[in-house]
């Protein structure tokens, strides 16, 4: 009877503490990263808390100033171009392994997604002796794809995870009916998987979106992508408008990942997943 009359105290703590702690670490996460807007609208020209007042003189800079926009244009050019390129690749290789008695399948999958293990830096080394041979290097070509290799398994695991969900049995009726494989994929296959695919895609926009190791071996000065002038106006001046530019990047990957969420909602709801 004591154990009974216990329980429900005893589920209340865990709950509480439970989301208690899962707080805490949210709060660990986000702080060093939500710290840096208030900064961006600091009127004084040294990053320093308190705030001596507010401005926006830190993003008029960014948008006036040529060198940031053609950055920003850069890193928008390589992404979009890495996101054409990489979202068919993954998806090919994922429909691929989501294929029943796929020889070596956990070997080709690893090797797919090494490129998430292996250390950036050393992926970056070795793109840049295999691309400076060839007069990859200092060119839009060699950043697009070294931003492919590092984006595309991205959209192998999102787009093989919602496959996971997928009746295979489908893809079987239609062929027995007479229709072409093109014709099922683009008209069986293709409608329930398309948020993975576009979640796959938004991930490989936002891998190059971000992306600054490869850029600083492989990107000449008429490829500066955004991440690459921030790196390098940290290492030469401190200016606020680093700031203003990393708001840029929070507010963009808060909208990518609100899309992703929907998209994650709208598979679950397709295959009839609980949430």
């Amino acid at each position: 009877m004591i154990g009974l009359q216990q329980a429900p105290w005893a589920r209340r703590t865990w709950y509480w503490t439970f989301y208690v702690y899962c707080g805490l670490v949210l709060v660990f996460l986000l702080v060093p990263i939500l710290v840096i807007i208030p900064l961006s609208f600091n009127a004084d020209p040294f990053l320093t808390y308190p705030l001596t007042g507010f401005s926006l003189r830190w993003y008029a800079d960014f948008f006036s100033s040529q060198r940031w926009l053609n950055a920003l244009k850069n890193s928008l050019l390589v992404a979009c171009a890495t996101t054409v390129i990489a979202t068919p690749l993954g998806t090919l290789a994922a429909l691929g392994l989501a294929r029943p008695n796929v020889p070596f399948k956990q070997a080709i999958m690893a090797m797919l997604i090494s490129p998430l293990i292996v250390p950036v830096i050393v992926t970056a080394v070795g793109m840049y002796f295999l691309y400076a041979p060839r007069g990859l290097t200092n060119n839009y070509l060699g950043l697009i794809l070294s931003h492919t290799v590092l984006a595309a398994p991205f959209v192998v695991v999102v787009v093989h995870a919602t496959l996971d969900g997928f009746d295979s049995r489908l893809v079987r009726a239609g062929l027995s009916l007479g229709a072409s494989p093109t014709t099922v994929f683009f008209k069986i296959v293709f409608p329930l998987i398309w948020p993975g695919i576009v979640a796959g895609a938004v991930f490989a926009f936002t891998t190059s979106f971000d992306e600054v190791v490869t850029a600083i071996f492989l990107a000449g000065p008429m490829q500066r992508t955004l991440p690459l002038q921030m790196f390098e106006g940290i290492r030469e001046e401190i200016s606020p408008t680093i700031t203003a530019a990393a708001t840029l990047f929070i507010t963009v990957t808060v909208l990518l990942l609100v899309t992703i969420e929907l998209l994650r909602r709208r598979t679950r709801k397709v295959f009839g997943a609980p949430r």
